[in-house]
């Protein structure tokens, strides 16, 4: 697993450094780098894929991330025309990845590298690798089906597309051995399918809900369908597109996280996306059971249920205080600079934090404040 991530001139910040765990949390304000780190990381990855790490550059516009150009993700008042991108992993030391800016050609080219034989094994180069962006496929009338990424490789895409491909194939796939992940109403120590848990967790979000996958061989197509079990009947299937927009926005989710490996690496970006309140803190229960199952997770989330979720789960044991690592992005002045600040508060293991920053979470208790104080025409 990762354990830390350094950043030197990239993109909005001159330096910064983050403990990863096995779930770390991303929040705070819009626009102070909570992406950023996540890019940082997608840039290794695409790098990495087209064989450029070794030898070449950092590759800017891929299958996973458009940076843009080099100057792009270059900090904008660096001193240095260089950008330096530092992992350390569990197993393995540290690795540091230099790229100079060549500023004729606008890229990042190879300046130095790390020793390949110390990270061969780091999990962001695995093949149990994962990426969900904040913009996912929502309903349609057909999803796309692809041969080499789900069959072949076990991938979803990055926005989801492959979701309902990927649950017709493996569907029926026994997972065992990994019970803190199956849903609490399963009965533990029994073999349980893919689909049956994705079924069970969906239901935290859509009461009753059913998935149905069929092939249309004609497009090379899946027709992904719903119904709803209720007081004994199961309705006829309705289509995406006639069912609540966050059903299928969340399904690549929690795909993605039955379906992962122990050891693998998922970074995820707002799974809280148009959940109710209960929705939102059962997907975050199943990524708090999934962490605690060996894969690693690192997520962006602008939501108190997620972040309540997580406090829950370290207070019932689900998972370790120390597995969990929350950073907060604000920004401040230094000077005639904009800096963003990163604050980490701790959770103790009755799942407790140690320290509220301004702007952490904090607008539930400002506006219960304001709303028990009388109006000024009131006595």
């Amino acid at each position: 697993m990762l354990e830390k991530l350094r950043l030197h001139n990239f993109k909005c910040f001159r330096e910064a450094s983050l403990r990863l765990a096995p779930l770390t949390l991303l929040t705070g304000a819009n626009g102070t780098g909570k992406s950023s780190v996540i890019q940082s990381l997608l840039l290794l990855r695409q790098s990495y894929d087209q064989g450029l790490l070794r030898g070449g550059g950092l590759l800017l516009d891929g299958e996973l991330l458009r940076a843009g150009r080099g100057i792009d993700v270059l900090y904008e008042n660096a001193d240095e025309d260089f950008v330096e991108i530092e992992i350390t992993q569990s197993l393995g030391g540290i690795a540091r990845w230099r790229f100079a800016y060549n500023r004729n050609e606008d890229v990042m080219q190879l300046a130095a590298g790390p020793n390949w034989a110390s990270i061969q094994n780091a999990n962001i180069f695995g093949s149990d690798f994962c990426y969900l962006q904040a913009e996912r496929v929502g309903p349609r009338t057909a999803y796309d089906t692809s041969e080499h990424l789900v069959h072949l490789k076990r991938q979803l895409g990055n926005d989801g597309r492959y979701a309902s491909d990927f649950l017709m194939k493996f569907g029926s796939e026994k997972l065992q051995g990994v019970p803190k992940m199956w849903h609490p109403r399963s009965t533990q120590g029994d073999a349980t399918t893919l689909k049956e848990q994705v079924e069970a967790w969906m239901q935290e979000v859509a009461p009753g809900l059913r998935i149905s996958c069929v092939a249309q061989e004609a497009t090379d197509t899946v027709s992904l369908k719903y119904s709803f079990a209720r007081m004994g009947d199961v309705s006829r299937p309705y289509r995406t597109t006639n069912v609540g927009f966050g059903i299928t926005y969340t399904l690549p989710i929690v795909v993605a996280l039955l379906s992962s490996r122990r050891g693998g690496l998922l970074l995820v970006e707002n799974p809280e996306a148009h959940l109710h309140p209960r929705g939102q803190s059962k997907i975050a229960e199943l990524i708090c059971r999934a962490a605690a199952s060996g894969l690693q997770i690192l997520m962006e989330s602008h939501s108190d249920h997620v972040l309540n979720a997580v406090r829950l789960a370290v207070r019932n044991e689900i998972l370790a205080p120390q597995d969990v690592a929350i950073h907060y992005f604000g920004s401040h002045a230094e000077g005639t600079e904009a800096q963003t600040s990163i604050i980490s508060p701790k959770i103790s293991a009755d799942g407790r934090i140690d320290n509220w920053p301004a702007g952490f979470f904090d607008e539930l208790d400002k506006a219960l404040g304001e709303l028990i104080l009388p109006r000024e025409n009131e006595p």
